[in-house]
């Protein structure tokens, strides 16, 4: 009656075309066999020692750091394949992302100078570009692509004149050939390259006051993100360590970099402390954990920054490809989770949890039993152990009773396993120039250990809360640039 002679014909569906997008599965395949290459090497160099060959040379941190960078390179690129399914630019963030697996893994076995220049600057910009996914479309994450790579520029150039006064003044045109004539430079000399190092850790790994272009990615896609904090940011480390010789060469500049480390760390510590989105949390506490780091080689324990990396690089990245569990499905009549105030007993379980969780990090490192910087080591490794169990036992999702016994079956065994990492990182490094006794006791390291337990005390008290200056300050130094941002948090607060 209508007119519409079409025939309708039931049945399947045609095919799907294929998915042209075989280069995410490809990648990722490789990354995993570049995993298994990593362990291969790993056991080659305990079998048979350090090894050089033309440009390069393959030594413990080497094989440490290609372990993994490897495998948390690995964990992301499958993450993002089932992440960015659909994502019309896939193909250029997985290219993106090999490109820097692979400036990594040449930049930890880089010996001439000049490759591992190259291979910061190939990490760096590939790092901004993975920043500014999307900025096509985006003006927000361009702005946050091009912010990083202006940071990572500058980054370079501090390593380019670091590598540049060394190879002149030393006439070595390899990392170990500049090194082991370290101790012979002068002063005016070693100070420069040894403060252009560190400047150029200080911008890589976020320390403040350079924050500002972590804090500004958080546009990245959440992949992006894991790779940047799980491996990223641990080149300020890396780079310290590699040129270890340098920064050792004047027992100042080791004082310099522990403060510098310490600054960080506290101020991480206080501007996590005000944020409340998920992200931007995570990446204040980066800012901390890197401070912690660039601390452990300001004291002359270089095999603990290395395991500290290691060990923050697998947290953080399952931190933050599980973000989305932060968002919590609460009704409003819910009680709160947390208890206030800290009673006699939550007070003495958190000290001895603590005062042990030290005894066991020095009973199996062997760090702490002598009057030296070992002595604060073991002491952060107690306060991170008080903090941690006063935030358990406040919870009261659990019964009390399981709160204080769980504690410290959770806290000991995992300062364990940072000693045992710690240890066996340390085996790995030895014969090496980064192994090196701990530095002396000085009023410096007093101030920083004072430091340390005031903002302890001001944190777990809530004492830091009654300055509204403090409060301000804090929120103004997390504030990214606006052009970064999706929108203002005031258009969030108009009715």
């Amino acid at each position: 009656m209508t007119g519409d002679d079409s025939t309708t014909t039931v049945g399947p569906l045609d095919a799907p075309p294929r998915d042209p997008a075989r280069l995410p599965l490809a990648v990722t395949r490789l990354v995993w066999l570049l995993w298994l290459g990593s362990l291969v090497a790993l056991a080659a160099f305990v079998r048979d020692g350090a090894v050089t060959a033309g440009p390069f040379a393959v030594d413990g941190l080497t094989v440490v750091l290609w372990v993994a960078v490897t495998f948390f390179s690995g964990i992301v690129h499958s993450y993002a394949r089932r992440y960015l399914a659909g994502d019309r630019a896939l193909g250029r963030f997985f290219g993106l992302t090999l490109a820097f697996t692979l400036a990594v893994l040449v930049l930890v076995a880089a010996d001439a100078l000049l490759l591992f220049v190259a291979a910061w600057l190939a990490m760096g910009l590939s790092m901004a570009a993975l920043i500014g996914h999307g900025g096509a479309d985006w003006p927000q994450a361009a702005a946050a692509g091009r912010l990083a790579r202006r940071y990572f520029l500058a980054s370079t150039a501090l390593v380019a004149v670091a590598a540049a006064v060394l190879a002149w003044q030393t006439g070595a045109t390899t990392v170990s050939g500049a090194t082991a004539a370290a101790d012979t430079l002068p002063d005016p000399v070693l100070l420069t390259a040894a403060g252009a190092l560190l400047l150029a850790a200080m911008v890589q790994s976020a320390l403040v006051p350079f924050q500002t272009w972590l804090l500004s990615s958080m546009t990245a896609p959440t992949p992006a993100s894991a790779l940047m904090h799980a491996g990223f940011v641990n080149a300020g480390g890396v780079l310290l360590v590699r040129f270890a010789p340098v920064v050792t060469a004047d027992a100042s500049v080791l004082l310099v970099v522990a403060a510098v480390g310490a600054v960080s760390a506290l101020t991480g510590k206080l501007l996590k402390s005000v944020q409340v989105d998920a992200k931007t949390r995570l990446g204040c506490s980066t800012v901390g954990q890197m401070g912690f780091m660039l601390l452990q080689v300001g004291l002359g324990f270089f095999a603990a920054a290395v395991a500290h990396l290691v060990l923050h690089g697998c947290y953080k990245a399952y931190l933050f490809l599980s973000v989305g569990e932060e968002v919590e499905h609460t009704a409003p009549a819910d009680t709160a989770h947390e208890t206030t105030g800290t009673g006699p007993v939550r007070a003495a379980a958190t000290v001895v949890t603590g005062l042990v969780g030290g005894a066991v990090f020095a009973g199996i490192t062997g760090k702490g039993l002598h009057v030296d910087a070992g002595l604060l080591l073991a002491g952060l490794v107690v306060l991170t152990t008080m903090h941690a169990t006063r935030a358990a036992l406040r919870s009261t999702s659990v019964p009390a009773t399981y709160r204080y016994a769980a504690a410290p079956l959770v806290f000991l065994p995992s300062v364990a396993v940072y000693a045992l990492t710690y240890t066996a990182v340390e085996g790995l490094l030895a014969g090496s120039p980064v192994a090196v006794a701990p530095a002396d006791l000085t009023v410096v390291h007093a101030l920083i250990a004072t430091a340390f337990l005031a903002t302890y005390v001001a944190i777990e008290t809530g004492a830091y809360r009654v300055s509204d200056r403090l409060y301000v300050r804090l929120v103004n130094a997390t504030q990214p640039p606006t052009h970064t941002l999706l929108s203002p948090t005031e258009d969030h607060n108009e009715h």
